[in-house]
């Protein structure tokens, strides 16, 4: 990333965001004091959110709490990750202009921070637990992440229900992701077979890219559209099966948001 959070700021920022709503708001006071205002940093508080959220029966919060609490002491760049993707909803989504809301409503934000823990258990080789992280998170929020897939920060999942993403498959920094998103395999292969999403990249509603393909730097998938070849870095795919159309208007699709690709036509 290119400029450092500050988790003090961030924080601070989160806090004071919360004191304000409970004040405005008197029914959630209550709710906010236990999943902001009571905990001592960042991390204590979106342990216990999310332990909340995916908690059932037999698996109490408090379990998962002490598994998430865990982890993000020893591994502080989970903590960074989720920080950078509560910016990265704030600065891209028109309808959103606190991180209040993304940490504790925002289901794909929350279903990527569940996704972060199950793919540590799983590079920990506790491949049961993983698996059982990510059938609660499927079951929550309607976003269905293998455990082994690999997540950079900065990433937005918008709406995200129906989001789909494969055991290999790779999403790299700064990538924004819409609803009923398909990161899919062809078939019953073996071994590397899900796609690789370049920085910058932003998928369209309802896109399915299929097979150990790449998506380049900075291109643009088209709403609905189905991409089974390689697409190179910089340019704007759209149809069934997906065509290059033109060049996205700006370097960073995954910033505009722009699902419109008639500003992108070849020529144009």
């Amino acid at each position: 990333m290119d400029n450092k959070v500050s988790a003090p700021d961030f924080w601070k920022r989160l806090k004071s965001e919360a004191q304000q709503v409970a004040k405005n708001e008197p029914l959630l006071s209550s709710y906010l004091h236990a999943c902001v205002l009571n905990h001592h940093n960042f991390e204590s508080s979106l342990s216990f959110i999310l332990s909340n959220k995916v908690s059932d029966d037999v698996m109490p919060a408090l379990a998962l709490s002490e598994m998430f609490d865990e982890a993000y002491l020893l591994h502080p760049e989970m903590v960074e990750s989720a920080m950078y993707d509560a910016l990265a909803v704030v600065q891209r989504d028109p309808a959103v202009s606190s991180l209040l809301p993304v940490i504790m409503h925002f289901k794909g934000y929350q279903a990527l921070q569940v996704h972060r823990l199950a793919h540590r258990l799983w590079n920990q080789g506790r491949i049961e637990l993983a698996l059982f992280m990510q059938s609660r998170s499927s079951s929550v929020f309607s976003v269905d992440i293998h455990p082994a897939a690999k997540i950079g920060q900065g990433v937005m999942l918008d709406h995200a229900t129906g989001i789909v993403i494969g055991e290999t498959a790779v999403v790299e920094n700064n990538v924004s992701i819409l609803q009923n998103v398909t990161l899919g395999g062809t078939g019953n292969e073996q071994g590397d077979r899900h796609p690789k999403i370049r920085e910058g990249v932003m998928i369209g509603s309802g896109a399915k890219i299929l097979g150990n393909i790449e998506i380049g730097v900075g291109s643009k998938v088209g709403a609905g559209s189905v991409v089974l070849d390689s697409v190179p870095a910089c340019v704007t795919v759209v149809g069934v099966p997906a065509k290059v159309v033109g060049k996205p208007t700006c370097t960073m699709p995954c910033e505009s948001m722009q699902q419109n690709v008639l500003e992108d036509l070849l020529g144009k």
